[in-house]
């Protein structure tokens, strides 16, 4: 498997890249026949998810340099800014009311913050995989701080996704935003627990995807029959 993950990496990187604009596509879609905020924050994540893919298959073209180190910079401070954002998601999902929402809303800002913050300070060093040129955090340069925030972001809102989801489900009788959350983590986690540390970055994006398709499906389904 892992032999065919790396020869097959710079295709899979593309379809995977335009798999995540045609969900973008969907999510903007949808946004404007339902005018409602739910679907503008999923593609606002989306979003973030799509430029991550579309930099990553980039590294197919571009040799390492100053545009791809840009490029990629941008990566981490779109997916700290944006992945809070799953905050309010749940809480509109689950109906969080005035109170809780403006709580709620206090709290993703300060997390939007934090994330800034730790994405412009991440140092980048150049690597690459099979035949892809990727830039990943430099651990021994990037303050700790930064990397204690980037691990939390990238765990801490999926958790919660998963937990809201579940509730959704019980309440709503629609299981997509579990599934959504659901596989972002197994993808996330799939890579160390086979210890595929180098390609934790290809096997997390299957997860993306399947994280904004089900995104879709509960945007689209939402308050419908069972």
């Amino acid at each position: 498997m892992r032999d065919f993950l790396l020869q097959s990496m710079p295709v899979l990187l593309w379809v995977l890249a335009g798999l995540n604009l045609v969900l973008l596509a969907l999510l903007l879609v949808r946004r404007h026949k339902s005018g409602q905020l739910l679907p503008l924050l999923m593609a606002l994540v989306a979003f973030g998810l799509c430029y991550d893919a579309l930099v990553l298959a980039l590294g197919t073209l571009l040799p390492p340099g100053n545009a791809l180190a840009g490029l990629s910079k941008l990566r981490f401070v779109f997916h700290c800014a944006l992945i809070p954002l799953l905050l309010p998601i749940c809480g509109l999902a689950l109906g969080w009311g005035r109170k809780l929402g403006k709580v709620g809303w206090a709290v993703t800002e300060l997390l939007i913050a934090a994330g800034l913050a730790a994405g412009f300070a991440t140092v980048l060093k150049a690597e690459t995989v099979g035949a892809v040129a990727r830039y990943t955090s430099d651990k021994a340069l990037t303050p700790g701080w930064s990397t204690a925030v980037q691990s939390a972001l990238s765990y801490g809102p999926v958790v919660l996704l998963i937990l809201c989801g579940l509730a959704a489900w019980i309440r709503q009788k629609n299981p997509h935003l579990f599934l959504s959350g659901l596989f972002m983590f197994a993808f996330a986690a799939l890579g160390p627990a086979t210890e595929n540390f180098d390609l934790i970055f290809l096997i997390t994006m299957f997860g993306e995807v399947l994280m904004t398709l089900f995104f879709w499906l509960y945007a689209k389904t939402r308050g419908q029959p069972a």
